[in-house]
């Protein structure tokens, strides 16, 4: 039986449609139909204010509320899973930050154990694979990773990788100086593995040789990474004008200015990519958490940090940085893409992060709330009620 949302705009993730409705088969919870004006029957959600947007998509998440997902247990994932779309997450990848090798690889085991249950799960985020960020990092770019554990991408720590991530290993992030690494990233995505260019001092020649090799992807740009210069455009340079490279951006009001937001939106369209990097300290009050075995403390008005001031990760929403890049100067339609669509497709998940008929019906209504511009009032994954703030009469349109 069709069930039909309308809204003063709908954002399809490749289209604006002002005012539109979207028409959910309630038998199988994805969509029948989206079109512009009014709907073809009485709508069973009307959407008063605000847009109604596709599920959103974080492809670099380290963790959330008081989850480090690095090695954590099956209640723990479940945790985030049925948290997330408060966010108006619906699919996310989950991230590792360096380690030893050894534990990169029981991450990934733990993960696939887990992986079945949490698919099972009615009304709560998709993971799409693991994201390993390290251990091939540039030791002067390195971030909050540990300097100890950083190695170079060799044959042999390569194959435990991809022996433990059979299937579940989405990409990595490595610089492309360390030694082997053209190599490694050839043998990556040899093994269906997407790699992304991170942690790096490299110039621009080689961050385009990586490309050239098989890199897709470049992992927060502008942090932790050479910066663009006139005479030396480094990473972030290469990264805006190479279009075999989506960016991952954190729009969180610390890790990157308006104006800076502005320009990679601008420089680069339709290959920006908004990312949290939350961890464990998303969605909790200040205190003290854990990111990569080591204790990171969060103050407001400030990122998560060290115990040596180094920024570790974030722990800002992924409908704030919507509205962040829209008070930035980016579009409501870009922004908006920049967080479903176009991560979706970045790591090969063209069904989700749009709206379209045949494809699962996540939604996402995003409205003012209080002092924040954007915020998820309603979630709906495959048609089925995930999060709503009790101001919608919602009904759940899958039985």
């Amino acid at each position: 039986m069709p069930f039909t949302f309308s809204a003063p705009r709908v954002l399809t993730g490749v289209a604006d449609l002002a005012p539109g409705w979207v028409q959910v088969d309630s038998a199988t919870g994805t969509v029948l139909a989206v079109g512009p004006g009014a709907p073809p029957s009485v709508a069973d959600v009307d959407v008063e204010t605000g847009a109604l947007v596709p599920g959103l998509v974080d492809t670099q998440l380290n963790g959330a509320f008081g989850v480090d997902l690095a090695g954590t247990d099956p209640d723990s994932w479940s945790l985030v899973v049925r948290r997330l779309p408060e966010h108006g997450v619906t699919a996310f990848v989950p991230t590792f930050i360096t380690a030893p090798i050894e534990e990169l690889a029981a991450g990934l085991r733990g993960y696939t154990s887990v992986r079945a249950a949490l698919d099972a799960l009615p009304a709560a985020a998709r993971t799409l694979g693991v994201h390993i960020e390290g251990p091939f990092l540039a030791e002067g770019r390195r971030g909050a990773h540990r300097l100890e554990c950083l190695i170079d991408p060799t044959p042999a720590a390569l194959a435990v990788l991809l022996d433990a991530g059979r299937g579940v290993l989405s990409y990595v992030t490595l610089a492309p100086e360390r030694a082997g690494a053209l190599d490694a990233i050839r043998t990556l995505t040899e093994a269906g593995v997407r790699v992304s260019v991170g942690h790096s001092d490299a110039d621009e020649r080689l961050v385009h040789a990586a490309a050239d090799a098989g890199a897709t992807l470049v992992t927060h740009l502008y942090n932790a990474q050479r910066p663009l210069h006139h005479r030396g455009p480094g990473v972030v340079g290469a990264a805006l004008v190479d279009d075999r490279l989506t960016c991952g951006l954190i729009v969180d009001g610390h890790h990157v200015v308006p104006a800076a937001v502005r320009v990679a939106f601008a420089a680069a369209p339709g290959r920006i990519m908004l990312v949290t990097d939350a961890v464990a300290a998303l969605g909790m009050p200040d205190g003290t958490y854990v990111l990569g075995g080591e204790q990171i403390t969060v103050r407001a008005g400030s990122p998560p940090r060290r115990a040596d001031g180094t920024i570790a990760g974030a722990a800002g929403r992924l409908d704030d940085a919507i509205g962040l890049s829209v008070a930035a100067g980016v579009p409501l339609q870009a922004a908006v893409e920049a967080a479903t669509r176009i991560p979706a497709d970045a790591l090969g998940h063209r069904h989700l992060g749009r709206i379209a008929p045949g494809l699962p019906a996540d939604l996402v209504w995003l409205a003012p709330d209080g002092d924040h511009p954007l915020r998820a009032r309603a979630t709906w994954i495959g048609g089925r009620v995930a999060h709503h703030d009790g101001s919608l009469a919602t009904l759940d349109p899958v039985t």
